[in-house]
């Protein structure tokens, strides 16, 4: 029994967190000793190829005398060391202002046993942090380890080939009937007493990404409706709909049950990016859920955005097509290109106005990304034809109208206008079907002329929401620019 690296690498790309990357990837081959290996990588939009590997031989010993340092406490309260000698105790709440750096580590299970004494010992961590990384929905597991990536060592390699050696495989018998791909699935571990096999593959994200916004909240103001089958949320910027891969806990969908006193948790139907604000749609019953996602598939939910653009938009439809991979920022070509995506939006309307004022780009913590002319900004009602990850704020930055506090996309756009070349993918540029070193290297070039995700808030707001032709109808409180006290 082999294990195709095509299908692993795509495993182990997931991994890869928000604007950094660390990962320990480990072995514990013996009661005494475990190998550990850390990768780190500045960006994931940027070189995720350029990852550095190194080993550290560590001893899996009981008694640990270091303190965890400020980057990797994520909050300051702390309690007595334990009985176990473990370091000084910070739980996940109170929740930090800001995000420290990611880290995410790999680990073989060397011995089988519950989940929380094995990573406890592995990572040096103490056994209510590591509770609260599994509240959060922080750890995974596999039955089958992934390969590793094309950087790793030839020790690295070694450890792979030994855990994942057919002989062993054969052996375990919580994977027979299983293919390879099914047993390489990974599954959030759910109880801090669940047990995992020797051999099973375990992903810890040690510093889930955070949102500080959450508890700032009055949620009970944000429930635009409330039905028996869904509620409608005026969902604020900078929170997630229902949680990222390492934090299902500070969430819209969350933060909403427990306002209306909810004892099932509110179900996800569709998603709005963490900077936007205004509508969304949560589920109360699995049932709706899946109701509501057909209604999105036959086209019979209606969303209208407003857009503040740093620039004046052309009224009608535009048109651009979208590149077919799954990583930020998302980039798009006025040109056909086959296999990319179509992504269509209408402007209904475009109005001059003020540029919003510092005291309140700083009430709403709205980023400077360096635009010349602050005069004027221009608000814009969009119909949105269809619906890509990333399509509005990517749309109007390649009309050179990128939406004001866009720390991402405004920063390509204005290289963009200072050198139009900059952009292969502007109108006319080029033939795709004979793809150049030299073209793939300019790609390269136009994506780091892109910024990193905004923190909080751009001026996005998904104001309203219909579906069944109108029967259903919600909008949106007024947007943060128009000075809404949120």
């Amino acid at each position: 029994m082999t294990i195709g690296a095509g299908c692993l690498a795509s495993f182990f790309s997931n991994c890869l967190v928000f604007s950094a990357w660390s990962a320990n990837y480990q072995c514990v081959m013996a009661p005494l000793a475990l190998v550990r290996t850390l990768a780190c990588i500045p960006a994931l939009t940027k070189h995720p190829k350029n990852l550095s590997w190194r080993f550290l031989a560590v001893t899996n010993q009981r008694k640990f005398s270091f303190a965890l340092s400020a980057a990797d406490a994520l909050c300051t309260t702390t309690s007595s060391s334990s009985v176990n000698s473990y370091p000084e105790y910070n739980r996940l709440l109170p929740c930090p202002s800001q995000n420290g750096t990611p880290r995410v580590e790999h680990l073989v299970v060397s011995e089988g046993g519950p989940v929380l004494e094995f990573i406890c010992e592995a990572l040096n961590l103490p056994p209510m942090f590591v509770s609260d990384l599994i509240r959060f929905g922080a750890v995974y597991y596999a039955l089958v380890c992934p390969q590793p990536p094309p950087t790793a060592t030839p020790e690295q390699v070694r450890i792979y080939e030994q855990v994942t050696a057919p002989s062993i495989l054969k052996k375990r018998a919580s994977i027979k009937g299983k293919t390879v791909r099914e047993a390489q699935k990974t599954f959030r571990i759910t109880r801090p007493n669940e047990f995992v096999e020797e051999g099973t593959y375990l992903r810890v994200h040690v510093h889930p990404k955070r949102f500080p916004r959450c508890y700032e909240i009055d949620w009970s103001s944000r429930i635009i409706a409330v039905t028996e089958s869904y509620v409608v949320l005026d969902k604020p910027a900078g929170t997630s709909v229902g949680g990222t891969t390492d934090n299902i806990e500070e969430s819209c969908a969350n933060f909403a049950s427990r306002a209306l006193g909810f004892t099932t948790p509110l179900l996800t139907t569709h998603q709005i990016d963490n900077c936007t604000e205004g509508c969304v749609v949560l589920a109360r019953t699995k049932e709706y859920c899946s109701v509501f996602h057909g209604k999105i598939r036959d086209k019979k939910v209606k969303k209208l955005y407003l857009a503040l653009a740093a620039a004046p938009m052309p009224l009608g439809v535009i048109t651009h097509y979208m590149r077919p991979i799954n990583m930020a920022p998302r980039l798009i070509s006025e040109d056909f290109v086959k296999g990319w995506y179509l992504c269509q939006l209408e402007v209904l309307e475009c109005k001059e106005v003020a540029w919003p004022n510092s005291v309140t780009e700083d009430k709403y913590r709205v980023e400077d990304c360096g635009w010349p002319l602050k005069k004027f900004a221009y608000e814009c009602k969009i119909n949105l034809l269809t619906g890509r990850t990333h399509q509005v704020r990517a749309q109007l930055a390649a009309c050179g109208a990128p939406i004001v506090g866009d720390s991402m996309y405004m920063p390509a756009a204005i290289a963009e206008k200072a050198s139009p070349a900059r952009n292969p993918f502007r109108r006319n540029k080029r033939e795709y079907e004979h793809e150049n070193e030299k073209f793939k290297l300019t790609v390269e070039e136009w994506i780091q002329r892109h910024g990193k995700e905004p923190s909080v808030s751009i001026g996005l707001q998904a104001f309203q929401i219909s579906w069944d032709d109108g029967q259903h109808f919600y909008e949106a409180g007024t947007p943060w620019w128009r000075g809404k006290s949120g």
